[in-house]
């Protein structure tokens, strides 16, 4: 089993991560901000990656700490259950529609991180997540995941649809990415002989 977990502690948050990337989407989040919290409970569901995320965060004072930590943490994970990335497929791309929006997600697990974000919002927050945070959250996790992330968001007016469409959109894309290619199995997928650099 591609298991892993992550220990951040810094005097802004307290966080323990576990990811299990061959799970079944099965989940337990508390991070004290209730939208993060439902949007990390779909990126499991959807991924397949088991996720346990547990935070005490320095909400008094904003969400960034919180946001950016918890995304620093889970990407780590991920990162270390993928270990020497051999036989993954390496590469992901998903649409995923929630009524009348459409967001599409194309990642490759490349260890170079980057992402592009092509995604606005018309409300500050939703429920008591600033949407400022969306596109650090992704910012953050693609940077300790090692993913060159692309997000883009084709159309859509509800911003909770949007938002949940990235992550759904991410999700599936991230299933794809880290299924082990049976033609493949005992090969890291690229022409170098490593991934991350």
């Amino acid at each position: 089993m591609r298991t892993a977990t992550v220990n951040r502690n810094t005097s802004e948050t307290k966080i323990a991560v576990t990811v299990n990337l061959d799970g079944t989407g099965a989940y337990r989040v508390a991070t004290g901000i209730g939208f993060l919290d439902h949007m990390l409970e779909q990126l499991s569901r959807h991924s397949l990656i088991d996720l346990d995320v547990a935070v005490e965060g320095d909400l008094h004072i904003d969400q960034h700490h919180t946001t950016e930590d918890s995304a620093l943490a889970i990407g780590e994970a991920i990162s270390q259950a993928l270990a020497d990335r051999r036989g993954i497929t390496r590469y992901g791309t998903a649409y995923a529609p929630m009524d009348e929006a459409l967001t599409r997600c194309a990642l490759d697990i490349s260890g170079r991180p980057f992402l592009v974000w092509k995604l606005e919002f018309t409300q500050e927050k939703l429920g008591e997540w600033d949407t400022e945070l969306v596109e650090h959250w992704f910012h953050s996790f693609a940077q300790t995941a090692g993913l060159t992330l692309h997000v883009d968001n084709l159309y859509g007016r509800n911003n909770h649809h949007l938002v949940e469409s990235a992550f759904k959109a991410l999700a599936r894309a991230l299933r794809q990415a880290v299924e082990i290619d049976p033609r493949k199995a005992d090969a890291v997928p690229s022409t170098k002989g490593t991934l991350g650099g």
